[in-house]
């Protein structure tokens, strides 16, 4: 079972080349039970732990089933948070780019104006949160008609959110022919029901774990008071020397006033809460995936959807409010096969807290003592070197997926009657260019943007020049990043 891999399933070409640009080679267990059940389009209902491979479980199998050729979405994701949404509409952009599948997220705090713009566009797969979602289904701005797969994305968040209703009332909408799918890292008695409403005959697949948390992650508890909680914290951080860390606190107030001291003791550090504007929170993930700082102050916001390869620790400055939330903070480091730390700092009031923790994930964590002075001393030179590096930007995983990739703009589109299957026809027939080497294409109102690959956008953006698509001569030249 081992050596299988990803040329194993009945999978294009284009969706193996991807992979490999991904370097995905082989599957993760949810991934090896998933795929080939899906491809066969039946109904899956599938419980497996956070960091286990569970996106591109369902992602590889959409890209692979969607048809190109059709204009509205044929498969609709939802997912209980906007940082997830946006991750899985990346994932599924990456996995189908050279079958040129198109994905588009949609959630809440976003112009619902330039939602209903894109929407308008072809798109293959909808991914977004409950609430836009059926907003957009109630506008009659989200066409439904093709909807084939239907995929629920941590249904227990959804849950614990209180978005199933919004669920089900999506879920009345869609074609009753269609394959569902349901993922979940627990499936409380109310996630059983919406699969025996909704689903037929779905298949049941469940990774078995130990418990609700990965054997790579070390667990620690280190008894402190409020008056030596931040001096605990500064020493712990020195005597770890952590290469990428998140610290969260149970409200916006605590993260806002943590930041303020890390940032006043010369840490790398930003912060990220719900209180802030949805751009702010897109920018500091994609500075700290990249990783231009290595301490990340957040709320809960952070602890789902937030696929960050190499976090090696975690730390509870504030114990979670609720046990659930314990196992999605720490679940954030010890992923894809790779060993973590959580630390959890316990006030003397909180110890029926870490009672009730304990016997949800089915042990005790460790106790740790505070770090000693002379532990501390010896580090520090250590972290005050690394304090003071700059950091080492990270490769994001899908660079080699766009290297060799140039974006093209056209200054014409949906006014002037031009579809994507245009620019593939005029395109295609350029010297040395093949419908493989055309990428993404976006048609807008006023204007148009092809993704040319394989090092060929030079060749496509001089030919054009002096081209026409249909009898229209577009001006064109490479798209502002």
């Amino acid at each position: 079972m081992n050596s299988i891999r990803f040329q194993n399933y009945t999978l294009s070409t284009e969706i193996i080349r991807s992979l490999s640009s991904l370097k995905y080679y082989e599957p993760t267990e949810v991934q090896k039970k998933v795929i080939p059940v899906a491809l066969e389009k039946n109904d899956l209902l599938v419980k497996s732990q956070t960091g286990s491979g569970k996106t591109a479980a369902f992602s590889i199998p959409i890209c692979e089933l969607v048809d190109w050729e059709e204009n509205k979405p044929q498969a609709l994701i939802l997912t209980p948070t906007r940082e997830l949404a946006v991750q899985v509409t990346e994932e599924l952009m990456n996995i189908g780019r050279y079958k040129r599948i198109k994905a588009n997220a949609i959630y809440g705090k976003q112009s619902y104006a330039r939602q209903k713009l894109e929407l308008k566009q072809k798109n293959h797969v909808v991914v977004g949160t409950p609430g836009r979602v059926l907003d957009h289904i109630q506008k009659g701005t989200l066409p439904l008609e093709r909807i084939d797969y239907l995929v629920i994305d941590e249904a227990d968040e959804m849950l614990n959110m209180g978005f199933i209703d919004q669920v089900e009332a999506i879920i009345n909408e869609l074609p009753t022919d269609r394959v569902t799918m349901l993922f979940s890292a627990t499936l409380p008695a109310d996630i059983e029901n919406l699969s025996q409403k909704y689903m037929k005959d779905p298949v049941h697949i469940e990774i078995k774990a130990t418990g609700l948390t990965t054997e790579k992650i070390d667990h620690y508890v280190i008894e402190v008071t409020e008056g030596n909680k931040f001096a605990v914290l500064k020493d712990l951080t020195i005597v770890e020397n952590p290469d990428s860390c998140i610290i969260f606190c149970s409200t916006q107030d605590e993260v806002d006033e943590l930041y303020k001291q890390l940032k006043r003791s010369n840490y790398r550090c930003d912060k990220i809460h719900g209180g802030m504007t949805q751009e702010d929170r897109f920018s500091v993930m994609n500075e700290f995936k990249k990783g231009k700082f290595r301490y990340l102050v957040a709320t809960n916001v952070a602890a789902r959807g937030i696929d960050i390869e190499n976090i090696t620790h975690v730390m509870n400055y504030d114990v979670p409010l609720e046990k659930e939330s314990y196992v999605h903070r720490t679940g954030r480091t010890g992923r894809a096969g790779k060993t973590g730390k959580a630390f959890t700092l316990l006030r003397p009031c909180e110890q029926k807290d870490l009672q009730e923790i304990e016997d949800y994930i089915g042990f005790n964590i460790k106790k740790r003592r505070i770090p000693s002075l002379e532990e501390v001393a010896k580090m520090q030179v250590a972290f005050e070197r690394k304090n003071k590096q700059q950091p080492t930007v990270k490769k994001d995983k899908s660079a080699d997926l766009n290297k060799g990739i140039m974006k093209l703009y056209f200054n014409g589109g949906k006014k002037k009657k031009i579809r994507a299957v245009d620019f593939v026809g005029t395109i295609s027939k350029i010297p040395g260019i093949t419908p493989d080497d055309i990428g993404v294409i976006t048609i807008q109102e006023t204007a148009s943007f092809v993704d040319i690959l394989n090092g060929k956008g030079p060749i496509v953006l001089k030919a054009m020049k002096s081209k026409t698509i249909k009898g229209k001569l577009l001006k064109v030249h490479q798209a502002k990043e």
